[in-house]
């Protein structure tokens, strides 16, 4: 990090005296300056190119860093150093991984057992999850649906009202609006009560907070931290990497996971957005200890304080059969690109039909080839995006993708009602994933992530109604009429999709 600073320090204050003293400087000192700049930026691109990164990542970078040298080389450090081969996260990857198999080991002597229920097909798939989340799969924990956010809101204030001995929420953006404003209240009276309350929320993500929400929780005697804070950042090497995660346990008992942050715009309040499209799960049970490590070891992580006790990983068993259920946490503390793996294996394993749903579509080539491949082997393969940008560069990159999947067989269809919002991903209409992962590079290799993965249950059926469902508010893409717009607008796209490994 020292090092960083000081190289970063170095080329600012060059740039400086070359842009503000060119006058007043010699003209050998002024090449002797632009060519010692030159030789820094060649260097980082020498490092670029030694990382050996996906030939596209490796491309890009150094067009950036050639077309723009200072502004590209700050970029880089920004955005585009491979902290997964750094290991800057090494310390929280072990901690957690231990963690995990330590409570889990203990808490499922069945696991095999278990795995054979889901039959040699998906059995494989689910034992992949585990080696690589160190997280076992339930059979024990029932999920229930939640559609947008007027369902969503209104079950999670009622879980919190109910709430006995401790509350603990993780979220990526945190807004102090009117359902803030109410959950806050609640948590503040529940603190009054006696229950512990402990509350996340990332700097990037919650920056807009107000100190005066902050305060407020820690006035109330509630434990508040700040994930990841950025006091310069654009001299943190750990400013692109974002805890994406929503995470709410109640008592150990329940949890709440999936794509609706705390803010009116998830309600259909923003006037600018509209209707917003969201889903949201409900689990009771077993599962919900993997969902309250997730939270834990953040927390340890941030604060350096542990509670991996009973009292916190004890949760009531539901004993009836409601098919499978297994939390997955990833990021880029983790050795592998978890989720992004496991969707991989989603698409390659499926028989029938695979059905997407992402707001941002920025897939790398892993994954983007086997979506191709999946509908050029007759599966059923349908991709929902919106039709309406939130995020304008993010946007027109994932349209450039669509040529391709239209040539190959992919049914893509744009959500015109509102801003959908969801991130699932269903194969064979009986496995399916719901959570906080995006389809796209930036939630398979920088965010902290977690996402349900369900097998054969009730939830997994509404997940495939819903989608149908969805369908009918949606535009279907023909390749002809899409190939046919605007010479400019696909331009745009192409420009985009350029950057699209650095999004």
């Amino acid at each position: 990090m020292k090092n960083t600073v000081r190289v970063v320090i170095f080329l600012i204050v060059l740039s400086v005296l070359l842009f503000f003293f060119r006058n007043q400087l010699e003209s050998g000192l002024i090449g002797f300056l632009s060519v010692l700049i030159s030789l820094s930026v060649i260097f980082i691109g020498f490092v670029i190119f030694l990382e050996n990164r996906h030939p596209a990542q490796t491309i890009t970078w150094l067009i950036v860093l050639g077309s723009f040298p200072l502004v590209g080389f700050i970029f880089y450090l920004l955005f585009g150093r491979n902290h997964r081969k750094e290991k800057i996260f090494r310390k929280k990857y072990f901690l957690d991984k231990q963690a995990f198999l330590t409570v889990e080991g203990e808490n499922d002597p069945r696991s095999e057992e278990k795995l054979q229920l889901m039959g040699e097909h998906q059995g494989k798939l689910f034992k992949l999850a585990q080696k690589l989340g160190n997280s076992p799969i339930s059979f024990d924990t029932a999920t229930k649906v939640l559609t947008n956010g007027e369902e969503t809101f209104r079950h999670i204030i009622e879980e919190l009202n109910r709430a006995r001995h401790h509350i603990h929420m993780e979220y990526y953006i945190v807004r102090h609006d009117q359902i803030g404003e109410e959950i806050k209240n609640v948590l503040i009276e529940k603190a009054g009560q006696g229950v512990k309350v402990r509350f996340m929320y990332d700097a990037v993500g919650s920056w807009q907070l107000s100190k005066a929400y902050i305060n407020d929780l820690k006035n109330a005697g509630i434990e508040t931290v700040c994930f990841g804070p950025v006091k310069l950042p654009f001299l943190n090497n750990k400013f692109n990497f974002r805890n994406h995660r929503k995470i709410i346990v109640i008592d150990g008992n329940i949890g709440f996971v999936g794509g609706l942050n705390i803010g009116d715009e998830y309600l259909g309040r923003n006037k600018d957005i509209g209707f917003w499209r969201d889903t949201h799960l409900l689990l009771r049970g077993e599962a919900v200890r993997t969902l309250q490590l997730i939270f834990l070891q953040d927390w340890y992580y941030m604060t350096n304080h542990s509670f991996l006790t009973a009292e916190y990983l004890s949760p009531q068993i539901d004993e009836k059969s409601h098919g499978g259920v297994q939390l997955i946490a990833g990021g880029p503390d983790n050795e592998w690109s978890v989720i992004k793996d496991i969707f991989f294996s989603m698409i390659g394993s499926a028989r029938k039909s695979v059905w997407i749903a992402s707001p941002y579509f920025i897939p790398d080539e892993d994954i983007f080839s086997a979506i191709k491949v999946a509908a050029l082997s007759d599966i059923d393969v349908r991709l929902l995006v919106p039709n309406r940008p939130d995020k304008r560069i993010v946007f027109h990159a994932s349209r450039s993708y669509f040529p391709e999947l239209l040539e190959a067989g992919v049914k893509v269809y744009e959500y015109e009602r509102g801003f959908m919002h969801s991130k699932i991903v269903i194969v064979d209409g009986e496995l399916a994933s719901i959570g906080t992962s995006n389809m796209d590079m930036r939630s398979f290799h920088l965010n902290f992530e977690v996402n349900a993965f369900l097998f054969k249950t009730k939830s997994t059926q509404k997940l495939v109604a819903e989608f149908l469902n969805d369908l009918d508010y949606s535009k279907q893409l023909e390749l002809k009429t899409f190939g046919q717009r605007h010479i400019g607008l696909r331009l745009l796209e192409s420009t985009a999709r350029l950057l699209s490994p650095l999004l």
